[in-house]
């Protein structure tokens, strides 16, 4: 599937008149793939996984956001496909608009896929088809290996073993854009 049949119901959810949410415009993949974690106050706030995958971001919503622990597998709820531009998103989505709320980029940065190396190697799509993708994050906050694993119960998203696991709580301990250092208050009250 073409990355603009991709982006259909991304475009459908939104009144581009209303919000300042990035066009669902197709530009060409990057050579290193990036990777976005957004931090979105909506009816609640949650954190949005988004890995570049044939030219678009896939996202996920991981109500409890990442942890730099592998005993914590979050769940992440697979949403629609984002433009490549929503990885620079910040800004406050309308009222009575499709996620309405303020939206931080909390992280940001490229990955590479781990299994491309394995003797059986897999696209990312083909990993995402198959339920078991892992990759190596290189973000401002996270780096290390991750991986995003479809269970009878849905999607989880855990931090491997590596020499990047870290006890402690990276929310608490790094709440601010990785773009511009603010908090989600002052986003918030930021006029677009």
């Amino acid at each position: 599937m073409k990355a603009e049949e991709k982006l259909k119901e991304y475009k459908a959810k939104r009144n581009f008149k209303k919000t300042t949410e990035p066009p669902a415009e197709v530009v060409p993949s990057s050579a290193k793939p990036m990777f976005v974690i957004q931090k979105h106050d909506a009816s609640h706030l949650h954190y949005d996984l988004r890995l570049e995958i044939d030219g678009v971001l896939k996202s996920w919503a991981v109500p409890k956001g990442p942890s730099l622990d592998p005993q914590a597998k979050h769940l992440a709820v697979p949403t629609e496909d984002h433009p490549m531009a929503y990885g620079g998103f910040e800004g406050t989505i309308p009222e009575g608009e499709y996620g309405a709320g303020t939206v931080m980029v909390w992280d940001t940065g490229t990955y590479r896929n781990i299994k491309a190396d394995k003797p059986e190697p897999e696209t990312m799509s083909e990993a995402y088809d198959k339920g078991r993708i892992e990759v190596f994050l290189e973000g401002k906050k996270l780096k290390g290996l991750f991986a995003l694993i479809k269970t009878a119960r849905g999607w989880l998203f855990f931090k491997m073993n590596d020499e990047f696991v870290k006890t402690g709580d990276i929310l608490e301990e790094a709440p601010k854009s990785a773009l511009t250092g603010r908090t989600l208050e002052q986003i918030a009250a930021a006029k677009d």
